[in-house]
């Protein structure tokens, strides 16, 4: 297969796939990219839940404190409430106090790309799904060691898949 993009660590290949790291079965997978319009979007997305839609196709945000997710302890794995990728573990999720889900890195890199948002007057760098181009949230550099990321997503771009340690994780 020729390799023609590579951004943020999703690799789009000669047939239209990209490469994506599955958590559950514990490997890179090729799967293809997903690409809807509006209206298909809205009609999944308002299903799932309220803000959904406006968080990841329009990329709002929740207001602090109020996701389903912010105050999360089960183990699993936080995936994207649009297409079902492979996001962030529980093991990277800790307590930033921003009132966000907050984790130090993603699953892996080729399930995330970023971008740089400069809307409300200030720089950030914003997160989004490698496979449908999802709005998650922002990344910031004042996260713990080793890494120091913070990587600030919202709830409703988020669903989790609970699991037991030292159980499969599917």
């Amino acid at each position: 297969m020729n390799t023609l993009l590579k951004k943020g660590g999703a690799v789009a290949t000669g047939t239209g796939t990209i490469r994506v790291y599955n958590a559950g079965r514990g490997r890179l997978e090729y799967v293809e990219p997903v690409v809807k319009g509006e209206k298909e979007w809205k009609e999944q997305l308002d299903r799932i839940h309220p803000l959904a839609f406006r968080v990841t196709r329009k990329g709002g945000t929740e207001r602090p404190f109020t996701g389903r997710y912010h105050d999360h302890h089960e183990n699993g794995i936080y995936s994207c409430v649009c297409c079902g990728t492979d996001l962030f573990s529980s093991g990277s999720k800790f307590d930033s106090g921003t009132g966000w889900p907050s984790f130090m890195a993603p699953v892996a890199e080729q399930n995330i790309r970023t971008r740089s948002d400069n809307s409300l007057f200030m720089y950030r760098t914003e997160v989004i799904c490698a496979r449908c181009g999802a709005h998650l949230g922002h990344v910031f550099d004042d996260g713990p060691p080793p890494e120091h990321k913070r990587y600030c997503m919202n709830s409703a771009a988020l669903t989790f898949r609970g699991y037991e340690p030292g159980k499969a994780k599917r």
